[in-house]
């Protein structure tokens, strides 16, 4: 008997009879697990899949898909009920895809202990589970120590020896970071007190208590605004330029995560991973997490959780895993054996580490904070006014109540000017209420075949698809020219109709 099965059967005999009912039935009706991964994890999965088949007569179809993408295409399969029952994510994707109920619950049982517990806690959402995590990934401080033989332990020592190199060189650059790059700048930011959102009494991110023009917040900025102003930071520095500059010598000293480190060990450049310098304090870089979570459209969610938890919840597994795509392992046994010096860097520069906020305002901080970050290094803007003016727009953002809001998010919506597709809170395709019940708003959308559904409340917590039927088939609108289309919405009957024509 395996582990899982064993722990149903001591602890909750009830769920041991289900489980016993839906194996019996999933090998009577030829049942299927979908997993969607991308194609780091996707071989790994396909074979551990080929395992779990032989024993349960479940045929397990691993789809892959960017990684980036999984998010997006869960918000748009998952209703309509063409979604996977596995997918893999990051953590911070939590607070959309809860709020949307999307995802379904994870009991780890008595495996809770073999996962390190600041990554189970990151995919913990109101006290409630949803990823078993696999890996987790924050930055660290990378330098060339044929440029900094003596590495720096405070930003005052990375500001002096960028002084010392580029007067040395004025085409060499001691520390430098992407001109709009907000998640790498958290580190030289938290070193002087400043913060994103605060914290409740329960440890949960507070969206209230906005940090970016924090006294902190501010003083880190102004920090990198000297630099700047001193010309030891350029402007228009990209990720790609950033990694070139390192690895070509140009650059001493750079702030990257274990992503990078194919590159930087490609190019035969020396370089040592070590911690993030401090300021006033300790720097508390971002931690992002990655694991597997279970759609909540599931209909073998008991099933999805013993593939997850006696399958891939093993060291042989974790450990390739690991292998394919080298960052701190969120399985314990792996984590500790694992004798890549530059990954232990990585993991003990994210001692300090804050999980990367996954509630759904976390989405109204990226630009503003970008956009001030720019304006700062670009010289159009003094430290004090940029983050005062990102922490204005992120509040008058969060103030927006779309309680009300009836949408027609689609594939369309990109067309029209959204940010994306299938963004239920896109204010550009909201409808308006007509006064009797109905919802209506007109577009211009170019010649294209599309699919769209009707959400209400910003959100795709309530939604309804072709027929009116909540939760349903994505409705298809096909154009052969650029057309006038006007979306309509019956609350009575929730269904939407789209006529094309003035």
């Amino acid at each position: 008997m395996n582990r899982r099965s064993m722990w149903l059967v001591v602890t909750l005999m009830i769920l041991a009879s289900l489980a016993l009912s839906n194996l019996v039935f999933a090998q009577e009706t030829g049942s299927q697990l979908v997993i969607w991964a991308d194609d780091t994890r996707a071989p790994i999965l396909t074979e551990v899949g080929a395992a779990f088949s032989e024993e349960y007569d479940v045929e397990v179809i691993v789809q892959e898909m960017g990684f980036g993408d999984i998010r997006d295409a869960l918000k748009v399969a998952g209703p309509a009920g063409e979604g996977p029952d596995i997918l893999i994510g990051a953590h911070d994707w939590l607070g959309e895809l809860v709020l949307n109920g999307l995802l379904a619950p994870i009991d780890l049982g008595d495996m809770a202990d073999a996962f390190f517990a600041p990554a189970v806690d990151a995919f913990t959402y109101d006290g409630v589970l949803y990823g078993m995590p696999y890996a987790m990934e924050n930055v660290a401080f990378v330098y060339n120590p044929e440029l900094v033989p003596n590495p720096p332990t405070t930003w005052d020592e990375v500001r002096a020896l960028s002084e010392e190199i580029h007067a040395a060189d004025e085409n060499t650059y001691g520390y430098v970071i992407q001109t709009n790059d907000p998640y790498h700048f958290m580190p030289m930011m938290s070193a002087f007190g400043g913060y994103v959102f605060g914290r409740n009494e329960a440890g949960a991110y507070d969206p209230t208590d906005i940090g970016l023009d924090s006294e902190g917040a501010i003083a880190g900025a102004q920090f990198l605004q000297g630099m700047v102003e001193d010309g030891l930071i350029p402007a228009d520095i990209d990720y790609g330029v950033l990694h070139t500059m390192f690895t070509t010598g140009q650059a001493a000293m750079i702030v990257t995560g274990p992503w990078a480190l194919p590159t930087i060990r490609e190019s035969g450049i020396p370089y040592v991973v070590g911690p993030i310098p401090s300021g006033t304090q300790e720097a508390t870089p971002f931690l992002g997490v990655q694991g597997f979570m279970i759609s909540a459209f599931s209909e073998n969610a008991l099933l999805a959780e013993i593939f997850l938890l006696d399958y891939v919840a093993t060291a042989d597994v974790m450990q390739q895993i690991f292998d394919a795509d080298p960052r701190p392992s969120a399985f314990i046994e792996v984590r500790e054996a694992t004798e890549d010096v530059d990954i232990a860097g990585f993991t003990a520069a994210g001692e300090n580490g804050v999980p990367m906020p996954a509630i759904p305002e976390m989405a109204s901080v990226w630009t503003a904070w970008g956009n001030a970050m720019e304006l700062i290094i670009r010289q159009q803007e003094d430290a004090e006014t940029a983050m005062t003016n990102a922490a204005a727009q992120v509040r008058e953002l969060l103030a927006v109540d779309l309680s009300a809001m009836v949408n027609v998010p689609g594939s369309w919506q990109a067309a029209v000017g959204c940010a994306s597709d299938w963004d239920p809170a896109c204010e550009v395709t909201a409808l308006t209420d007509n006064g009797d019940g109905t919802f209506s708003g007109t577009f211009t959308i170019p010649a294209g075949s599309y699919e769209f559904k009707v959400a209400l409340g910003g959100s795709w917590g309530e939604n309804y698809g072709a027929d009116g039927v909540r939760d349903g088939a994505n409705i298809p609108l096909v154009l052969e020219a650029d057309s006038v289309v006007t979306f309509t919405y019956d609350s009575a009957t929730h269904i939407v109709t789209a006529t094309i024509g003035e």
